[in-house]
């Protein structure tokens, strides 16, 4: 899609510098820029480089202006957040028909708000109920009871457990699964037998969350498992039953997380990292990547990096690397 630089300008809140009315309509990478794409820049080092590249327009910072060039500059003062947010402008979308395509099942009792559009071969069980303008994907089920907001997406091959509840605007990649039952158990000392306790809690995804594909998350067992607005989750992520998820998480893929573990706000926590039951890792922890939280661990510190198993402040673990480092050239 074809839009003017100071179209583009407008919805990302930059500044033009040199010819607004230049067209571009996608964004790139600088190394692979080509005329009619548009870039960015974060520091000052990169920029004679996005200047001589192919792009017909460049997002930077303050320290691009004044720089003698005939390419269109947009200044802005996070370059980043523009760039995403000029490609989501750009961005070409696929409109998807409203409509219950002939081979997809739709229960008498199920609620469809206007302009929904259900795929081939999805079923929607009785009470279930899917907000305006939302997607439903071929193949996948929807549990009756089950509630989706407005304008969410899901993909292909979904599966939503009855009385799932999700709000507005939510992606759900192919393959997830949200709402399953959660792995607990009760022991029989006398027979040695391992007996299911009650899965009968709810799962609530609130506004604008993203959940990658082939993620599970699970019901409470009693309870709610809740994952917070704006929470952006990535593939092959396991969340156990009766876990709070706050506001603006981020998870990489592979992480796993065992029940009742509590993860507060603006938390990020990178790929294959594991936490115990009953953890709790307060607001802007940063776990890097293979940590492990032992159960129970409270892991407190705005901005504070962990890293290792078990996760320890980075530069205190950072010092235990070395000092093994140290005894393992002595012998």
């Amino acid at each position: 899609m074809k839009r003017r630089v100071s179209e583009i300008a407008e919805a990302i809140g930059a500044r033009v510098v040199g010819d607004g009315g230049i067209e571009v309509s996608k964004v790139a990478s600088v190394r692979a820029a080509a005329g009619g794409d548009l870039v960015f820049i974060e520091d000052e080092k990169n920029l004679d480089s996005a200047l001589h590249s192919k792009a017909s327009a460049v997002i930077a910072g303050d320290f691009a202006e004044g720089r003698d060039t005939s390419k269109v500059l947009l200044i802005v003062s996070h370059p980043r957040l523009a760039f995403a947010r000029a490609g989501e402008f750009l961005r070409e979308r696929t409109e998807h028909q409203p409509g219950v395509h002939p081979t997809a099942f739709v229960h008498p009792s199920a609620k469809l708000g206007a302009g929904v559009s259900i795929d081939a071969n999805a079923t929607v069980d009785g009470e279930a109920a899917i907000g305006n303008h939302t997607w439903i994907g071929a193949g996948c089920a929807i549990g009756e009871g089950a509630e989706i907001g407005e304008d969410c997406k899901i993909y292909p091959n979904v599966t939503i457990y009855p009385g799932a509840k999700l709000g507005n605007r939510v992606i759900v990649h192919a393959g997830a699964v949200l709402g399953s039952d959660g792995f607990g158990y009760v022991r029989d000392p006398a027979t040695g037998r391992h007996e299911k306790f009650p899965q009968i809690g709810e799962l609530e995804i609130e506004d604008d969350v993203e959940i990658g594909a082939n993620t599970t998350i699970d019901r409470g067992a009693l309870e709610v498992t809740r994952i917070g607005r704006g929470t952006k989750i990535d593939n092959l992520v396991h969340i156990g039953h009766n876990c709070q998820i706050g506001e603006n998480v981020i998870i990489a893929a592979q992480a796993g997380f065992s029940g009742s573990i509590v993860i507060e706000d603006n938390v990020v926590i990178g790929g294959q990292v594991g936490v115990g039951e009953h953890a709790r890792i307060q607001e802007g922890v940063m776990l890097g990547g293979q940590s492990g939280v032992l159960p129970k661990k409270i892991l407190r510190g705005k901005g504070i990096a962990f890293w290792g198993t078990p996760a320890k402040p980075l530069r205190e673990y950072l010092k235990q690397l070395a000092a093994l480092a140290k005894l393992g050239k002595r012998q």
